[in-house]
């Protein structure tokens, strides 16, 4: 049972990794101009609420399987795309706005958060594939 709690965590995360990794392409070729504004927050638009799906659902699995560690340490990330979420202002296209992501740096804020999540996915998925394997070796 503990390791398919680790597997389907490790599945999740490599979700995870893949659409930490389309925001940063998405994000880079927007701030060297391959792409418009809109058309780059319609596609990441598109994909928050399936990440916010995933960290949530790879929290819950630690919790219900009872890794109080790895769920404290997903909890912060969950808990930043909820409130990401639910503070997008009355009249935003979502997340991503293409009339607010060149103003104040936003551009460069939301490259800095994906680059952070990348590597806090990273560090899961190690985590994960140290756990699968412990857990497969114990059963």
């Amino acid at each position: 049972m503990e390791a398919a709690v680790f597997i389907l965590s490790l599945v999740d995360c490599c979700a995870l990794i893949f659409l930490s990794v389309y925001f940063i392409i998405t994000l880079s070729d927007l701030e060297c101009d391959y792409i418009n504004a809109r058309s780059c927050c319609s596609k990441l638009n598109k994909w928050v609420v399936p990440e916010l799906v995933g960290q949530a659902f790879a929290t819950l699995l630690m919790l219900v399987s009872m890794h109080w560690f790895i769920c404290l340490l997903n909890l912060p990330v969950a808990v930043w795309n909820i409130y990401r979420f639910v503070k997008v202002p009355m009249g935003n296209m979502g997340v991503f706005d293409p009339t607010e992501i060149h103003n104040r740096g936003q551009l460069k804020s939301h490259m800095k958060e994906a680059m952070i999540k990348l590597g806090f996915h990273l560090l899961c998925f190690f985590i994960y594939l140290y756990s699968m394997i412990l857990a497969l070796i114990n059963d």
